[in-house]
């Protein structure tokens, strides 16, 4: 066989002939024509139900339904007061400046995009200056307490 594009074809097995039915009793899909004995589906113009199982319990009925998610919840990162300290004696908050993106840069909290709020576990000797999205009562009360001020920005 030469080699052109005149001379393509399918490989042997590849292609099937078309189902012909309805043709007659001789033909082997003669009578109800593969579509089984009477019922909606052996009918012209059948169209499936959406979601419908064959009479199974429908997925969506199966499944339990219960409780509630608020599509406005929102998830903050949270930094504890001791994790400042911390982060302190080890001289990593320059000038006693804490903001979330000082936070991000010596990698305390890991995302840039989420919230961030202070949490009041653990104790602080540390002089900062805190800005956050949020912040507890009793976390403003230490930082304010070693001499800090405290901002919220959300």
């Amino acid at each position: 066989m030469s080699n052109h594009l005149g001379m393509l074809r399918s490989p042997d097995g590849a292609t099937k002939a078309k189902k012909r039915v309805g043709r007659g009793q001789g033909s082997g899909r003669g009578g109800t024509s593969t579509r089984g004995h009477k019922g909606h589906q052996s009918r012209s113009g059948y169209e499936g139900k959406m979601n419908f199982e064959g009479g199974q319990m429908p997925f969506a009925r199966r499944v339990p339904k219960f409780g509630f998610k608020s599509p406005f919840r929102v998830e903050y990162q949270v930094v504890n007061v001791a994790r400042l300290q911390e982060l302190a004696d080890a001289g990593q908050l320059a000038g006693g400046v804490v903001t979330p993106e000082s936070l991000f840069a010596i990698g305390a909290i890991s995302k840039r995009s989420q919230p961030i709020k202070i949490l009041g576990n653990g104790d602080i000797t540390a002089k900062l200056s805190v800005t956050a999205h949020k912040i507890s009562a009793s976390a403003q009360a230490k930082i304010e307490q070693a001499g800090g001020t405290v901002t919220t920005n959300g």
